[in-house]
């Protein structure tokens, strides 16, 4: 049989050669930030992994404005959209839905749409307080579908790199975590309130917004904090269009039930800082860094054997090989990719364990990672009001 010229194939044609690869309708909750960042990597997902785990259609969004709502469904498009995200739960073209809504509405629409049947990723922090989460966490996992916490950081190749050369024995065993996440947005007195300011809608501040990505990276990488000790502020309190009644900025001192020591913070009130978070981890055989705003570099010091060659230092590591994690499904090496690709990492990885039935854990966010995260939270909210350190204790299903 003569193959046909190229020119000659039709789309159907085009199709029908990948004709096993499954359609999944997405419903989303939220159109803001987050629900940009989500729909991009969505739209991003069907040729950069390929064949993709199934092919993402935007079915129905969600949001609190119609107007707003509206519009981004048609920016992003979605079929339709709804102010009400009982709709979209009730869609039976829906099969994902993604909330990225705030963090007030975490709770009943995700249990609604994992009752529904309906896969469910939801953005961190998973819930405003532990008891939240767990309630998240504990009425998901009675339905049988799959369930993840939107933490996109364990997703960049170079974290991911960190997690392989910790795991592989490489870098020896953990002596001691330093993070910090920075940003700068309410630097200014006059900057309006917003719902993240609110504790009734948000929870928390600095904590909950930038403190869990460093939280959930230390249990990630390195084990379970056992012990808190923290101190909040919040250094204005009065803004243009409110009160505040969450934290400007956080710190911790925490004990790793492994024996190691670690140091977290956050805070929105650096000034320069727009989206700085970093870490660096010491350990018995060397210390690795990691800065987001150069996400595809690592800073590397292995101990030597020579003097000559401890006394070269850190070495920069380009994170861009074809060899290095998620990088099959990109560029030549060393054509950079950005913050927004660790999301379709993200609902890559959230795709693929749906459509080959395999847990969403350990690199992905599982709902208790995400209770997890929330617990250690609240003990440092605790830690910071009583003075004293808290130990970390979880809850079991």
């Amino acid at each position: 049989m003569t193959s046909k010229p190229l020119s000659f194939f039709t789309q159907g044609d085009i199709k029908d050669s990948h004709r096993d690869i499954p359609t999944v309708g997405i419903g989303m909750l939220g159109y803001s930030f987050m629900g940009r960042a989500h729909t991009n990597a969505l739209k991003k997902l069907g040729y950069t992994y390929w064949p993709p785990p199934a092919n993402p259609q935007l079915i129905s969004i969600a949001g609190r404005n119609g107007e707003a709502v509206r519009e981004a469904a048609h920016r992003y498009g979605y079929q339709t959209a709804t102010t009400d995200w009982r709709d979209v739960i009730s869609d039976p073209a829906v099969q994902i839905f993604d909330n990225t809504g705030p963090n007030d509405q975490h709770v009943e629409p995700t249990i609604a749409a994992a009752q529904a049947g309906k896969h469910v990723i939801c953005e961190k922090p998973l819930g405003r307080t532990a008891d939240e989460a767990y309630e998240i966490w504990s009425a998901v996992s009675k339905t049988g579908v799959k369930g993840m916490t939107a933490f996109n950081y364990r997703f960049f190749p170079a974290i991911r790199l960190v997690k392989e050369l910790l795991d592989d024995g490489t870098l020896g065993e953990v002596r001691h975590f330093r993070a910090r996440y920075h940003q700068e947005w309410l630097v200014d007195p006059e900057a309006p309130t917003s719902w993240r300011l609110d504790k009734a809608i948000a929870g928390t501040g600095a904590l909950g917004d930038l403190g869990a990505h460093v939280i959930d990276l230390a249990r990630y990488l390195v084990d379970e904090p056992a012990t808190v000790s923290a101190n909040m502020a919040t250094f204005t309190k009065e803004r243009p269009g409110g009160h505040v009644d969450v934290d400007d900025a956080f710190d911790a001192v925490i004990t790793f039930r492994s024996g190691a020591l670690g140091t977290l913070e956050a805070t929105r009130v650096a000034p320069g800082r727009k989206n700085h978070m970093r870490f660096e981890i010491s350990t018995t055989k060397g210390t690795v860094i990691f800065d987001q705003e150069r996400m595809n570099e690592l800073e590397l010091h292995l101990i030597d054997s020579t003097p000559a060659a401890n006394a070269q230092g850190f070495r920069r590591v380009l994170v861009s090989e074809a060899y290095h994690p998620y990088w099959e499904h990109w560029w030549p090496h060393g054509h950079m990719i950005g913050w927004e690709d660790s999301f379709v990492h993200e609902l890559g990885h959230f795709l693929s364990a749906i459509a080959e039935d395999k847990p969403v854990g350990p690199h992905g966010a599982s709902l208790e990672d995400g209770y997890r995260c929330a617990e250690i939270c609240d003990a440092i909210v605790r830690a910071a009001e009583s003075g004293v350190r808290q130990e970390i204790i979880y809850r079991k299903l």
